[in-house]
């Protein structure tokens, strides 16, 4: 009986224990650009601070503007500083986690859109291509010249699949319109940026998109009057008559979803192996809007409810459809998906069959392009 009592009292010490080393978190944040970029960093950044309001026990660091190649070093100084979930936050930032992972096997490791686990270590994306249909469907109601630009920065598969769910929705109301493509090759770069916008409005582009962690597209957008769109967070501040809407995020849900897990006990270094995160609109991890609360600019309704397409036989107004759609996926059991075939690429290949929607591997890996598409695409099969 003596026995039994005192295992029990070491079985309650020993959960107790546990639980307080669960409490007491330590989540660090490896940035790939400054916390000040205003787009991708910017973004994490606020939701990393949201985290640490909304969970107790939470404590939080950040290392910003690391290069891909410091990624290991700088894990290596945050384990030792007693970090003991660390999320890296940038697609490059993917087979040094997962080394690190491995050198650490205790600690758990979060990776953003990648598409590489183990483990100890999960993946997560807050993604932005239902967003980015929607937003081509504008581009192409508003655009005059037929040629829409796109400042890129680096040609991987999230890209690749953005700029083509962007074209599939500009075809989709001009079907003879075409977005250019000029990659940067850079996540920050607000010269580069400029140069690459300037050089498409140069060229005959009239709407921009882009990514790019700066609001300098918009910008350089705004001083020739051209119209453009928001990307990760609010730009409509910094050009208000010129922003039509654009594709937001909020990391937020995500951090506090993945640290309340841990911290409860449902995640833990041994069953990360199937953990990958890929929310969307109906997860409210991402927006359509020129800025929060505003899906689009009110001075370009006018032009959009003027502009029409054909769905289904019926002809419609641009606004009414993206409204329509937008609703659609932020509703639990969505409808509709961009990526349904038939979809072929700008080749001729049949990529997606008729009535089949695109698996999230397959746009995880997704290297060809949709028709449309304009410029050198590195990596696209033939």
């Amino acid at each position: 009986m003596k026995k039994t009592w005192w295992i029990g009292i070491l079985a309650a010490l020993a959960f107790s224990f546990g639980m307080a080393q669960q409490a007491n978190l330590k989540a660090c944040f490896i940035y790939v650009g400054p916390i000040g970029d205003v787009g991708w960093t910017f973004a994490h950044d606020e939701a990393r601070r949201a985290a640490e309001k909304a969970i107790p026990g939470l404590t939080t660091q950040y290392v910003e503007s690391v290069k891909p190649a410091d990624t290991l070093a700088t894990v290596d100084r945050l384990v030792a500083g007693g970090c003991n979930v660390i999320f890296t936050t940038s697609f490059d930032f993917m087979d040094p986690t997962l080394e690190a992972a491995k050198k650490y096997p205790e600690v758990i490791f979060a990776h953003a859109s990648g598409f590489k686990r183990a483990p100890n270590m999960l993946t997560y994306m807050a993604d932005f291509y239902q967003i980015y249909y929607l937003n081509g469907l504008m581009a192409g109601a508003l655009t005059k010249s037929g040629k829409v630009g796109y400042v890129a920065a680096f040609p991987i598969p999230e890209l690749k699949r953005h700029i083509s769910a962007f074209a599939l929705g500009v075809r989709a109301v001009n079907p003879r319109a075409t977005v250019n493509v000029k990659w940067i090759n850079a996540w920050f770069d607000p010269v580069k940026a400029r140069e690459a916008a300037e050089a498409l409005m140069a060229e005959g582009n009239d709407i921009l998109a882009f990514t790019e962690d700066t609001a300098t597209v918009v910008q350089t957008a705004a001083r020739r009057k051209v119209p453009s769109f928001s990307h990760y967070n609010s730009m409509y501040k910094y050009a208000p008559d010129y922003v039509v809407s654009g594709q937001l995020v909020d990391w937020s849900v995500i951090y506090i979803d993945i640290l309340k897990k841990v911290q409860n006990g449902t995640y833990t270094p041994k069953n990360l192996q199937n953990v990958d995160y890929w929310w969307l609109a109906r997860e409210k991890a991402v927006m359509l809007g020129a800025q929060v609360g505003m899906p689009i600019n009110p001075k370009f309704e006018p032009a959009l409810k003027q502009a029409t397409m054909v769905v289904n036989g019926k002809r419609v107004s641009v606004y009414d459809r993206v409204m329509e759609l937008y609703k659609d996926i932020q509703s639990p059991n969505p409808k509709w998906d961009p990526f349904t075939g038939p979809i072929r690429d700008r080749n001729g290949v049949l990529r997606v069959p008729a009535g089949r929607k695109m698996t999230v591997k397959e746009l995880n890996e997704m290297q060809w392009v949709a028709p449309g598409v304009v410029g050198p695409v590195p990596d696209e099969p033939k």
